[in-house]
């Protein structure tokens, strides 16, 4: 009874997932998830870089968007520099109805401390 009732009123299912980079480098590698960058243009553009193969779609931007990353059917991991704003472009994500929306945490940062490349 609880679960529905944690359904029912934005309980834990309306909570994002979080990702760490050893699971996320392993998914891109599969290349079974959609790795979006909610940072401005400018940010995503500027170095240190962006990570491989994420696409730019601006926080402010994402409710536009919605409708199309939901139509291609894929898990998505949201990132930004830290994790932050990936965090609440996440939790809109799944407020907008979209499902499998994880954060990584750290972010780009967090990416980038581990050694790993950024584009």
């Amino acid at each position: 009874m609880s679960g529905f009732l944690s359904r029912m009123f934005g309980g834990k299912a309306n909570k994002p997932a979080w990702i760490e980079v050893a699971e996320l480098r392993q998914r891109l590698a599969l290349g079974d998830v959609l790795l979006i960058d909610v940072r401005q243009p400018e940010e995503y553009a500027s170095p240190p870089g962006h990570l491989p193969s994420a696409i730019n779609v601006p926080l402010g931007n994402l409710s536009a968007h919605t409708g199309e990353l939901a139509a291609r059917g894929q898990p998505i991991v949201v990132v930004c520099k830290t994790d932050r704003r990936s965090a609440l472009a996440a939790a809109e994500l799944l407020a907008a109805g979209l499902r499998d929306v994880a954060v990584l945490r750290g972010g780009t940062d967090g990416w980038h401390s581990h050694g790993l490349a950024l584009e």
